[in-house]
C-alpha cells in the first residue's frame, strides 16, 4: 500500500495544527518551481513574470484583510513574524526598561518571545482570561504602563479556538499611544478580518493555516510604523527582510488564502454542522465533558474535556481507528504537563487531563464528524 492510498483512509481532524495544501495552489506552486526558476531581483527578461506575480500575490493577500500591498511583508511563517513584531518593538529602547503587555493564553512564538526580551531587562505582563478564555479590554486599560511599547493579543487561539475583542484592545492601545500587534495565524483565511476595522498595526499569518505552503506566511505592518529590519543583506521586502523571494510558496499562498476568503462563509456553515453533529453524537452516548473556549470561538475548532480521562490515550484510541486529532497544541505535543492556556482557563482538575483538541477543516464531511463522534462516545465511556 502506498502512503497516498494509506493516507485516504484517515480522518483528518488536525487542522489548526497544519491544513492540507490546496490543490490548485500546489499545482501553481510546482509550475512556478519547475518552469519560473530566475530570481525575481534579475533585470533580464526571464524575472519578469516573477516580478509580476510577487506583486499580484501581494497585492491579493492585502484585499484580503483591506490592507495595502506595501504592508504586506514575505515571513517563513508566524513563528517569524511574531519574533520580528515583539522584539523590534523593544530592542531599540533597552535602556528605558520597556514593557510589553500580552496575554496569558498565547502562542510559545508570543510568549518565548518575550521571555527572550525579559532576559534583557524588559519586563512582561500577561493579561489573565476569564472561563472562555477571553481578556477583559478594561483589565488592559488599567495595565497600560508609560514605558510600554507593544501590545500583542492574538485574534484567535490556537488551543481552544476563542476569538478576543481586538478592536476593543486596539482602540486601548492606540488612545494611550501604543502599538497593536494581534498573532491571527489561526484565524487568516477562516473569519473575515479587516485590519483597518480593527485598528491593527501589525499582524502576523502563516500560509500552511489556510491551506498554504508551510514555510511561508506574512507580517502586516501598518503604512507609517517604523520597524527594524529583520535582516539585513539585499534589499528585499522593502529593506525589511533581504534574502531572495520565494515566488512559487507566496503565489500559493496568495491563492489558497484568496480562495479560502472567497469561500469562507460557506466553508464555515459546513464546520458548524460538523461540529454540531460531533456534539450531538457525545450528548447521545451519555459522555461526560465540557466544551472549552465557549460560543465565540473558531468555525470548527473543539476543545473537549472529557471527566476521569487522559487526552493522550484518548488520541492513541482514535489513532488506531485512523482518526487524527491532538491533545492540545501542536506545539506542545511532545510535552507531559498540562497546557498553560486550559490552566488559565481554569478547567477543573477532574476534566483537565482529558482534554483533546478537534479542528475540522474545509476537507472534512458531516460523515467523519459522526464517525468521530461515535467513536469519542464509545471511548469515553470505557476509559470510565
Amino acid at each position: 500500500m502506498t502512503v497516498a492510498n494509506s493516507l485516504n483512509k484517515i480522518i483528518y481532524a488536525d487542522n489548526a495544527a497544519t491544513t492540507k495544501i490546496d490543490d490548485d495552489a500546489l499545482a501553481l506552486m510546482f509550475d512556478l518551481q519547475r518552469n519560473f526558476f530566475a530570481n525575481p531581483s534579475a533585470a533580464y527578461k526571464l524575472s519578469r513574470p516573477l516580478k509580476k506575480i510577487l506583486k499580484e500575490s501581494r497585492e491579493k493577500i492585502a484585499s484580503c484583510i483591506n490592507a495595502e500591498p506595501q504592508e504586506i511583508i514575505f515571513t517563513s511563517g508566524g513563528t517569524e513574524s511574531d519574533n520580528w513584531a515583539i522584539k523590534s518593538a523593544v530592542l531599540a529602547h533597552l535602556s528605558e526598561h520597556p514593557n510589553i503587555i500580552t496575554s496569558a493564553i498565547e502562542h510559545k512564538a508570543i510568549l518565548n518571545s518575550c521571555a527572550a526580551i525579559e532576559k534583557l531587562g524588559c519586563t512582561v505582563t500577561k493579561l489573565t482570561v476569564d472561563k472562555f478564555g477571553e481578556v477583559n479590554p478594561a483589565d488592559l486599560q488599567k495595565k497600560i504602563l508609560p514605558q510600554t511599547k507593544i501590545i500583542s493579543v492574538m485574534l484567535a487561539n490556537n488551543e481552544v479556538g476563542t476569538i478576543q475583542p481586538v478592536k476593543s484592545l486596539a482602540e486601548i492601545a492606540h488612545t494611550s499611544g501604543k502599538t497593536f500587534h494581534t498573532d491571527a495565524v489561526q484565524a487568516v483565511g477562516h473569519i473575515p478580518i479587516d485590519v483597518k476595522t480593527l485598528g491593527i498595526d501589525m499582524l502576523s499569518a502563516s500560509a500552511h493555516k489556510f491551506n498554504g505552503s508551510k514555510g511561508i506566511g506574512f507580517l502586516y505592518v501598518r503604512d507609517g510604523l517604523k520597524i527594524a529590519p529583520y535582516i539585513d543583506g539585499g534589499g528585499q521586502e522593502f529593506s525589511r527582510r533581504a534574502g531572495t523571494e520565494n515566488v512559487p510558496a507566496i503565489a500559493a499562498m496568495a491563492l489558497a488564502l484568496e480562495k479560502n476568503c472567497r469561500d469562507m462563509e460557506k466553508n464555515a456553515q459546513k464546520l458548524s454542522a460538523c461540529t454540531k453533529i460531533l456534539l450531538n453524537c457525545l450528548q447521545s452516548n451519555g459522555v461526560d465533558f465540557i466544551s472549552n473556549g465557549g460560543e465565540n470561538r473558531l468555525p470548527g475548532h473543539l476543545s473537549l474535556s472529557f471527566k476521569d480521562c487522559d487526552g493522550e490515550t484518548l488520541l492513541h484510541r482514535l489513532d488506531l481507528k485512523n482518526i487524527c486529532v491532538a491533545t492540545g497544541s501542536a506545539c506542545n505535543s511532545k510535552q507531559t504537563e498540562i497546557s498553560h492556556v486550559l490552566q488559565a482557563l481554569k478547567v477543573p482538575g477532574d476534566y483537565i487531563r482529558g482534554t483533546i483538541r478537534i479542528t475540522f477543516g474545509k476537507e472534512n464531511s458531516c460523515d467523519d464528524a459522526k464517525t468521530i463522534g461515535n467513536h469519542l462516545g464509545i471511548v469515553g465511556k470505557v476509559m470510565k
